[in-house]
């Protein structure tokens, strides 16, 4: 532990103690019977998705690329931030089992968390169109794994981050508005809204929150009157417990801005968002603040499976045995599981040979491609979203 916190070192991990026991009662015994350097190739893939999901986005490969550096394996992966589906292997590890095989735990934590992450931000942003999406909810999670959370938001299509050290890890700014406490610490609504425009720098927006009070309508007119045309927007944080019909709500702030000629000043709303409740406000808000949703999202199940001892196709029950590459065609989207040794497919809907997905990534535990950065993992995200159905 690091002392203060309950949370495992880097070394810890890397030595193996946040594993499940049985992997290492399993390499103890492998190497008591002499067997120790059986080779095998595991994959990863889903075997489930959560209710509603058709697709999922593949995320925390550079944790699990670092895990498995300088050790005697070979990894074939598809990119960070590909959209997958079932059944599809998202990585494989080749190599002898005593080498990795305690790292089954820690690997597949990191990549469910951060693919569970930038899934549901992914589904927030494809719902939100053209519209901003923000992660608001690093207060959600334990605060030391605050900056991976942010960082699978923002790859998974997330616009901006509010989280400090999440920003700073994806080189970004953060970005929000003020809490309910400088406004009630200042006492006036317009006074706090306006020490705000005085105190920060040119570059943050100004953007006021206004459900403090009164009513939202009220208070959206008292900040466009307090900062006129400095006014980015005005923000709604309204709890479940008073909000009625938030659309309503944002309608009636919408029409009495317009009538006032604020027509310039955006909505912001957060508090209690999804992808669904964001696909129905899209056309009347702005600005979408997403937090809890995207920080506590449903599980992407990921397993980790031998799928070949020493070149022998083999599995357990209800897997797949053998080597495999997936296919797809950019262009449609469509996709192919097949044997490795098999040629690649023709997409049946254009007539393109299909692109294979796993590529290597380390040769006997030497990084031999290049990881990109946040931001081109985040529009390779967005590239593919495009290429989807929107939501219902």
């Amino acid at each position: 532990m690091d002392g203060e916190l309950f949370v495992a070192t880097s070394e810890e991990i890397k030595r193996g103690s946040t594993t499940d026991i049985y992997y290492l009662r399993t390499r103890e015994i492998l190497a008591k019977k002499g067997i120790a350097e059986t080779k095998v190739a595991m994959d990863i893939h889903a075997y489930s998705f959560p209710q509603g999901y058709e697709w999922a986005v593949f995320a925390g490969v550079e944790e699990a690329v670092k895990l498995l550096e300088g050790l005697k394996v070979d990894v074939y992966a598809m990119d960070e931030g590909s959209i997958f589906n079932l059944y599809e292997p998202v990585l494989r590890v080749e190599g002898p089992y005593s080498e990795f095989g305690i790292y089954e735990t820690p690997i597949l934590g990191l990549l469910r968390h951060s693919s569970s992450i930038a899934t549901r931000a992914a589904r927030c942003k494809k719902a939100a169109g053209d519209r901003m999406v923000i992660s608001f909810g690093v207060r959600a999670i334990h605060p030391a794994i605050a900056p991976m959370a942010d960082r699978a938001a923002f790859i998974g299509g997330c616009d901006a981050v509010s989280g400090v050290s999440g920003a700073k890890l994806i080189g970004e700014e953060p970005v929000g508005t003020i809490p309910h406490e400088l406004i009630i610490i200042i006492g006036n609504q317009v006074e706090a809204w306006k020490a705000f425009d005085e105190v920060m720098p040119p570059n943050v927006l100004r953007i006021a929150l206004c459900d403090t009070w009164f009513d939202e309508r009220v208070e959206a007119l008292m900040a466009a009157q307090a900062l006129g045309e400095k006014l980015y927007g005005v923000r709604f944080d309204t709890p479940k417990s008073r909000r009625g019909d938030i659309r309503r709500i944002v309608e009636e702030a919408r029409w009495t801005l317009n009538l006032h000629g604020y027509r310039h000043v955006k909505i912001v709303l957060s508090a209690g968002l999804d992808e669904y409740a964001i696909a129905r406000l899209r056309d009347v808000v702005d600005v979408f603040g997403v937090g809890t949703s995207i920080m506590f999202p449903p599980s992407i199940d990921l397993a980790f499976d031998i799928v070949e001892v020493e070149g022998k196709p083999i599995s357990k029950r209800g897997k797949m045995p053998g080597r495999k590459q997936v296919y797809r065609c950019f262009d449609c989207m469509e996709r192919a599981v097949k044997p490795l040794e098999e040629p690649p497919p023709t997409c049946p809907r254009c007539g393109k040979v299909m692109e294979g997905m796993l590529k290597p990534l380390l040769k006997q535990g030497k990084l031999v491609r290049e990881l990109p950065k946040p931001k081109e993992i985040r529009n390779y995200v967005l590239r593919q979203l495009e290429k989807l159905p929107d939501f219902a």
